[in-house]
């Protein structure tokens, strides 16, 4: 009876454990349910988790791009470059990084380049080479804020005067110069006495040749594949670029850049910058008025009628002698045609004492044009200012010389009214002085497309301003002097043996530029 109520029992447990069993997992599935429709992801909580992981992204980014660009200031190099030009003295600002052993020049933004100008130029100067200092100051000033403090000690600092200072003498030049090495020397800027000096005229051209091709990514190419650079400064007219004929040693300068050497012809004719050459057309006009009878007249074809002549002055702030004489004689009739005459007169100048087998200018030898040329400078801002095309725009200069020169002077101020007088006036000559340059001097066709005007060139519209391929030779030159002394000794002479101009109105080419077929070493 045990046994049959143990098995009874038994029975009765197995008949029972089914039971227990679905009790026991009932209620897991009910938690299990429970806790999905508690952990469900609302629509807010998801817009939640996003702008969350966004601003997460967001500071992450700012994090990283603020640590990238202080370490690309950091690892930024600078220089300056002080251009010490006729009309003003400009500071250019430049930063720079090293790659791979190479300077690597970026001309865009604020970081790798910036300037400012003042007026007037350092050869203003000339009798009072103390005044110097207050725009040398000034541009220093202007310098050290671009520049982080703590990179003051290792950026060079250069002043390169040019054709302004070319024209006073020595004496003065250096009075003035040393002027400024006062400045630069507590500057807090790495300087030397001779990174301040005046830089030959062909030196100049070979500057701006630089700073052309490196923008047309020309430089380190075929030499016959370059282009060309007219440049009709204040004071000087630079003509450089690679010529297929052979060139006189003293118009030939051979620079190395690479593999490849380029024998350029780089002259610069001084006194036939733009404001150089009206200049020299006023004495002439005003020497002719002093010597004409009482009632003789002489006039100028190149101020338009109606302007009314300063007796004290040539309206370029010159003042000119035999004043008394001067407005009764002399007198505005504007006149395209003879102002061109004029103009081609003074290109002209001593053609007759050529030596060699052509010279287009003056006395001066100048091989025939080849390739493609950029004309800058004055060129470009003449031709921006009558609002000329880049196609066929030589022979528009001479339809808009033309119109302005015949204008009258009252006219003309209505039209351009935010223009001063000394500004305005030039206008007429300088379209004159261009026609009878490029046409009539060095051969240029009126339609050639080969020449055009331009201030910047390349795809990153690099400005073409000589300083900025001084500052691309002097740095690259210093980066390659860093790992190659015996090339520091070659970059360190300085050079004299110039053309028989330049012996006279430079006695030190720049430091860093081989001329007279001795290379640059890059």
């Amino acid at each position: 009876m045990q046994r049959s109520h143990a098995r009874s029992r038994l029975k009765n447990k197995s008949d029972m454990d089914p039971p227990l069993h679905v009790h026991h997992t009932q209620p897991g599935r009910q938690r299990s349910s429970l806790a999905k429709s508690k952990c469900k992801p609302t629509k807010k909580s998801i817009i939640l988790v996003i702008i969350g992981s966004l601003a997460i992204a967001l500071a992450l980014f700012f994090v990283c791009y603020t640590f990238f660009l202080r370490n690309r200031k950091v690892s930024l190099r600078y220089s300056v470059v002080i251009d010490g030009g006729s009309s003003g003295t400009r500071a250019h600002v430049f930063g720079y990084r090293i790659e791979s052993g190479n300077p690597v020049f970026d001309f865009r933004g604020d970081e790798s380049y910036a300037s400012m100008k003042l007026s007037p130029g350092l050869s203003s100067y000339a009798d009072n080479p103390e005044g110097a200092s207050v725009s040398v100051k000034e541009l220093v000033e202007f310098a050290k804020g671009r520049v982080p403090e703590g990179k003051l000690k290792e950026s060079d600092i250069r002043l390169m005067a040019t054709a302004g200072m070319r024209l006073l003498e020595l004496s003065v030049q250096e009075r003035i110069l040393e002027v400024a090495r006062r400045v630069l020397r507590s500057s807090g800027f790495k300087f030397q006495d001779e990174s301040a000096s005046v830089i030959s005229g062909s030196d100049e051209g070979i500057y701006a040749w630089v700073v052309a091709n490196h923008a047309l990514g020309s430089l380190g190419g075929d030499p016959l594949q370059t282009t060309g650079i007219v440049e009709l400064g204040g004071a000087s007219t630079q003509v450089t670029f690679v010529s297929s004929e052979h060139v006189p040693s003293e118009f030939s300068r051979t620079i190395t850049y690479g593999n490849v050497s380029y024998r350029i012809y780089s002259h610069s004719f001084l006194n036939l910058g733009q404001d150089a050459a009206h200049e020299k057309l006023w004495e002439s006009l005003n020497n002719l008025a002093a010597n004409s009878t009482e009632k003789g007249i002489v006039t100028d074809p190149c101020t338009p009628k109606g302007y009314i002549l300063d007796k004290n002055s040539t309206g370029e702030g010159i003042v000119l002698p035999g004043e008394s004489k001067f407005t009764d004689s002399l007198q505005a009739a504007g006149n395209f045609s003879k102002c061109r005459s004029a103009a081609f007169t003074i290109l002209q100048e001593g053609k007759e004492k050529c030596p060699y087998k052509h010279c287009s200018i003056g006395s001066t030898f100048t091989p025939n044009l080849r390739g493609s040329f950029l004309a800058t400078e004055n060129f470009f801002h003449t031709s921006k200012f009558f609002g000329l095309r880049e196609k066929d725009w030589l022979s528009e200069m001479i339809i808009a010389g033309e119109s302005f020169c015949g204008d009258d002077w009252s006219r003309l101020k209505v039209k351009h009214p935010t223009f001063k007088d000394e500004s305005l006036l030039r206008y007429c000559f300088s379209s004159a002085y261009i026609v009878s340059m490029l046409h009539d001097s060095l051969g240029v066709a009126l339609d050639d497309q080969r020449v055009e005007f331009a201030s910047e060139a390349g795809e990153k519209g690099i400005p073409l301003d000589w300083a900025l391929g001084a500052f691309i030779l002097n740095t690259a030159t210093a980066t390659s002097d860093s790992s190659d002394p015996h090339e520091k000794h070659i970059c360190g002479q300085i050079h004299k043996k110039h053309s028989s101009v330049d012996q006279m109105v430079n006695q030190s080419a720049n430091r860093c530029l081989q001329i007279n077929n001795l290379d640059v070493l890059l």
